[in-house]
């Protein structure tokens, strides 16, 4: 399929701009052949691309998936997960509110390397329980925010007071994760090992339920959010928000900038790999302002047929918001809230004021510096890389 992609491009720089998302032009002088960057497809091209692409069976499925997931770990330079660290993760600053707790947190990923998050847990914890346990990622806001922004703040803390134990975590080159920029080369590669590991964290912790494990995340987060359900079956439940598009590939070197979409005459989109969760349940969560503006008629469909070959259409929803913008806004995280309390048996009565609402009031929104892992107190480890150059050479 031969596509223009400069023209798509050029004409999308300002809507992506203004969501606050790297500017695919960026790549237009030095193209590469097998990278699907930004707006790869017109709508029209990835509407047709899912037709063509329709599996006939089960059966035909599974073969498809499998080149999928071939290619993702190729193209990643992931055919074999690195070793993990053997250091043990600093945990400190533990914070108690109504219902939660919220803790700094920081683990090596890969030798020299500090994943850097908030972990949220329910502020009792029954010896005699075990809890669901979620992953929550976040997308290309503005590089000081990250994980401290409000709305991922209010997400965490009301997942938490339903029950669940919640870790947060950055971007490589957001909120508290300086060692190097977001634009490294193979931030794809680094990041999906990073989602890995805290995944690994998550489940390391006393009475999470290996069983009960969910991922959610808006626009990039949304893409480390399918990618690493397409990749790891310990997910058990997935939520992307604002980004599973049939003609964007996302904008990013995070998201893009390895050729896990093409290779030779192969091609895929993210339709595809986040089909892969199937049959696990999943919520697409799509707006009128950016590239899930379709989902309804074109990306939701096509999923929804990947689960009726395993009889499981019913666990596979849209919710999709017109009106609504590119963002984890208060109307998106309304409909996370009983999807996740449905499919991890969480009780949806912690969190409802009189009126039968969600009450997220009780969350309190704390500063980037109180949630900070690293600082006077609390120092980077001496191992510590610094700079794109040390992380590529480890990479």
């Amino acid at each position: 399929m031969k596509i223009n992609r400069r023209h798509f491009l050029q004409s999308s720089s300002l809507a992506l701009s203004a969501l606050g998302l790297p500017d695919p032009t960026a790549w237009l002088a030095g193209d590469e052949p097998e990278l699907c960057r930004g707006g790869y497809f017109t709508e029209e091209q990835g509407r047709a691309f899912l037709e063509q692409h329709r599996p006939s069976s089960l059966k035909a499925w599974k073969k498809r998936s499998e080149q999928i997931i071939k290619q993702l770990k190729t193209g990643m330079e992931l055919t074999k997960m690195p070793n993990a660290p053997k250091s043990s993760p600093i945990i400190h600053s533990r914070k108690e509110y109504n219902g939660y707790t919220i803790e700094n947190v920081a683990f090596e990923s890969i030798p020299g390397f500090y994943v850097t998050g908030n972990l949220y847990r329910p502020a009792i914890l029954e010896s005699n329980k075990s809890y669901p346990g979620i992953l929550c990622t976040h997308g290309h806001d503005g590089a000081s925010e990250g994980r401290f922004r409000e709305q991922t703040q209010r997400r965490c803390a009301t997942l938490a007071r339903m029950g669940a134990i919640v870790f947060t975590y950055d971007m490589i080159g957001y909120g508290d994760s300086h060692q190097c920029t977001h634009n490294l080369k193979k931030s794809l590669k680094l990041q999906t090992i990073n989602s890995t590991r805290a995944l690994d964290f998550l489940m390391s912790l006393p009475q999470v339920d290996s069983q009960r494990i969910a991922m959610t995340g808006e626009s990039g987060g949304g893409t480390q959010t399918f990618l690493l359900a397409a990749l790891d079956n310990r997910i058990k439940v997935a939520v992307p928000c604002v980004m599973v598009s049939a003609h964007f590939f996302g904008g990013c070197n995070c998201e893009s900038g390895m050729p896990i979409h093409k290779k030779g005459d192969y091609q895929t989109n993210n339709v595809e790999i986040a089909a892969l969760t199937a049959p696990r349940p999943m919520l697409l969560i799509s707006d009128g302002a950016d590239w899930t503006k379709n989902t309804p008629q074109v990306e939701y469909p096509f999923i929804k047929q990947i689960y009726s070959l395993f009889n499981q259409e019913n666990l596979v929803e849209n919710v999709h918001l017109a009106k609504d913008v590119h963002d984890y806004g208060v109307n998106k995280r309304m409909a996370l809230y009983p999807f996740l309390a449905k499919h991890l048996s969480m009780d949806m009565n912690l969190v409802l004021n009189k009126r039968g609402e969600v009450d997220e009031s009780k969350s309190v929104i704390l500063t980037n510096q109180e949630l900070c892992v690293f600082n006077e107190q609390h120092p980077i480890p001496q191992n510590a890389l610094q700079g794109d150059e040390a992380v590529m050479a480890m990479l």
